[in-house]
Formats: C-alpha cells, structure tokens, sequence
C-alpha cells in the first residue's frame, strides 16, 4: 500500500513547531504538523506571553550556583532542585555551573540577544501580515524592587545590558509608584525595557495554527509520533494514527526532545525546568504594564481578557502534579507588591515544562548524521520570544537561503 508523502513533517505544534511551519509555507515548501495532543497545548500554554529581549543574560551568570544551593532545600524559593537521585541531571547541572563565568555569559547572552531581537522586530510583522488576534501590545515590561540593594545591583548592570542592543528607563520608587497606581508604597525602584512586548500566548498558538491551515498546510491533533526512520530520500514515521512519509522532518517537541532524540543516537541535553501560573479574571486595579517583582520572582501580565501570576524554576523532571507551595509562592509574592494582587475569580492553575539546554541556547539546525532531520529545540523560558525568529532561520537552513542570523550558536553540533 503506497504511503502518501508529504513536504515537511513537523514533530510538534507548539508555538516552535508552528512558527517554523509557517515561515516553511511561506518559503514554498509543504508542511504537516503532528502533535501529541493538541496545538498548544504544552509549554505555549500557560505562561506569561511576554515578548522579552530583554530576557538575553542567561540563567547561567556568575553567582548562580551560590544562590541556587541557598535554595535548594527552599521549596517555595524562586529556583528549586527537588533532591533526587538522577545522572541525567546531575550531569546537566555540571555543565550548566561550568558556565557561571563572565566569558561564557556574555557569549550566551550576545546569542540570545541576536534571536531575541531578529524575533521581537519580527514578530510585528506577522502580528500584522498574518492578523494574528492575540492581544499583541508594544508596552514595554518593567522588574519592580522593593530591595534598594538588589534594585542597584540591576541598576548597574544596565550599562552592559546597552552593549547587546537592549534599552532601558531607571525609576526611582516614588516615582514609578506614581506613575503605577497599582503598587503598594514601598517601591525602591524600578527598571522598565520599553522594547519588551506582551501577549496572549494561547491565543497566539491557536493564531499561528489558523495562519498554517490558511496557507495550505496540515496539522494533526492527537497524533503521537512513535518512531522515526530515515530512508535515502526522506523520512518515515510511525504514529498512533499510521505511518506518515515526507522529504524533512523538524523534531520541536521542547522538553519532550531529549527521549526522541536518543532514539535516533543524538543528544539533546535538555532538563525540563518547570513553571507554574494562576489566570485570574481581570482585577479593577492593574498594572500599566507586564512586570517581573523582582524579589519574587514573579511575573505578571494583564490582558483585557485574564490576569495572570506566573513563573518560578523547578527542577523535578517530568513530575506531573500541581505544587500547591510554589503557586501560593505566587500569590504571596503579588501580596507584597500589589494593591489587587489576584482577580476574584481563578480561571486556570497551570504548569508547564520548559526546555532547558545548559548553556541557555536553542538547538535549531539539521541534526547531526542525519540528512533529513533537522532540531528546533531547547528554548527553555523563550519558546515565545523566540518563536519567530526561530520559524524564519529554520525555514532559511532548510531552504539553503542565507539566513537572516548567523546560526552557528545555535548548531546541534555543539553537543555531538
């Protein structure tokens, strides 16, 4: 029986996964996107659709590992390890601390820099090419300190923030609280980056698939895929909906990739890094803008449709439960900032699971030994930020164009 054959099989229809899609579409090449479940349904879900450039230091920094073993033993902390026996991990952890040093940081963050803001003036456009209805504001974020000692620690880091293209505006307390009606007294200082964006992350999924399905290309729900082989003129995979055949697969399964990957003897060290959010229904009174309370380590987003609480990093792998510790650490945290720091009424409590690698870089680029598979992963807490320029140099590698940024960085390679 002839197996009909597509273009582009695309493991994955997250915000990666569907972003590339569509920039493989508008390229000229045919798409069929499978997922697990359903589009969006994972890490682009419930998190906290900010557009964050200014997001480029990585995890990684001088002092990191100090802190985090503080924390280790703090389960509501803003990092927690949950203790564990795990080689995987430990081994991940090495790396990662090996690279909490100045040299490795600024290379790290002049990377990440280049993908986040290729995306972010990107991401204007396809909001506005593609009609994308999610919420889509160009307002800036702010980090918000009650500490003044951690506020001026920020505060001198912006000079070297400047060097890789990101802006910023230093407020002092009392003036940010009148500009900000929202906050409690007792703000040291804030720090906004008015090139930082916000959105509805699920509407914005949902948004991109209706861009794909517009433009001809397939996507498949609750089609898990089981097993890659690699012929001499393509790919073939068996799914739980039958076997599917095409020219290229793109693997962009996010904290999912690793266990993929090892079927097809490549690495892919990534650790899922887990965050949490509560949406709410709006309050009366909202901040102006998105904003990170810095000495909690939450997020916070309005939209016209929800309100929502959001981040923290947990290390516990694939652990499938609601921590009720991290996300009253959510609620606590909004307390100690806010005058309405949460909405009458819960709409949704939610984790997710972030794609990690341990030098804060996406894999993007044709997988090692293998001709017709090519990686789109491990964009830890960025899937979002990152999603479009992601979309376009994949579709640029694949389509042997120059690409818009160098993708040298980003080779799975790295880790062969």
């Amino acid at each position: 029986m002839d197996i009909p054959r597509d273009d582009v099989l695309i493991i994955g229809g997250g915000a990666i996964g569907l972003a590339t899609a569509l920039a493989l579409l508008e390229a000229g090449r045919g798409v069929r996107v499978l997922d697990a479940a359903r589009v969006g349904g994972g890490a682009s879900h419930g998190n906290c659709g900010t557009i964050t450039p200014s997001h480029a230091p990585p995890l990684a920094a001088p002092g990191v590992v100090a802190q985090a073993l503080r924390w280790m033993f703090t389960p509501d902390a803003p990092l927690y390890l949950k203790p564990r026996v795990d080689p995987a991990l430990w081994h991940w952890l090495l790396r990662f601390a090996a690279r909490c040093n100045l040299r490795d940081w600024r290379r790290s963050t002049q990377a990440r820099a280049a993908l986040l803001n290729d995306a972010r003036a990107r991401l204007t456009d396809w909001v506005g090419r593609y009609r994308l209805e999610c919420e889509f504001e160009e307002e800036g974020l702010d980090y918000v300190f009650r500490d003044p000692r951690r506020f001026q620690r920020y505060v001198d880091e912006c000079e070297a923030l400047a060097e890789f293209g990101i802006a910023t505006q230093v407020f002092g307390g009392k003036d940010y609280e009148r500009e900000e009606p929202a906050m409690l007294p007792g703000v040291a200082g804030a720090i906004r980056f008015p090139g930082d964006a916000r959105l509805r992350p699920d509407r914005y999924v949902a948004e991109l698939a209706r861009a794909v399905r517009e433009r001809g290309g397939v996507i498949e729900e609750h089609c898990r895929v089981e097993r890659l082989e690699t012929t001499s003129t393509g790919v073939r995979l068996a799914t739980t909906q039958g076997t599917r055949a095409g020219h290229d697969a793109v693997i962009a399964l996010g904290a999912w990739t690793p266990a993929f990957a090892r079927t097809l003897g490549l690495k892919a060290p990534i650790q899922p890094g887990k965050g949490y959010s509560i949406t709410y229904a709006r309050p009366l009174r909202v901040p102006r803008h998105p904003m990170v309370l810095k000495d909690r380590s939450v997020c916070v987003t309005v939209w016209e449709s929800g309100f929502r609480l959001g981040s923290t990093m947990e290390f516990s792998g694939l652990d499938d439960t609601l921590n009720e510790t991290r996300l009253a650490a959510l609620e606590r945290g909004a307390r100690e900032f806010l005058r309405e720091p949460f909405g009458a009424e819960v709409l949704e409590r939610w984790y997710g699971w972030r794609p990690m690698t341990w030098d804060d870089l996406p894999l993007l680029g044709r997988a090692p030994g293998h001709r017709h598979v090519w990686m789109a992963a491990g964009h830890g807490m960025l899937g979002i930020s990152m999603s479009t320029a992601t979309g376009q140099l994949m579709a640029d590698l694949m389509t042997g164009r120059t690409p818009a940024l160098d993708p040298l960085p980003y080779r799975p390679e790295r880790f062969a």
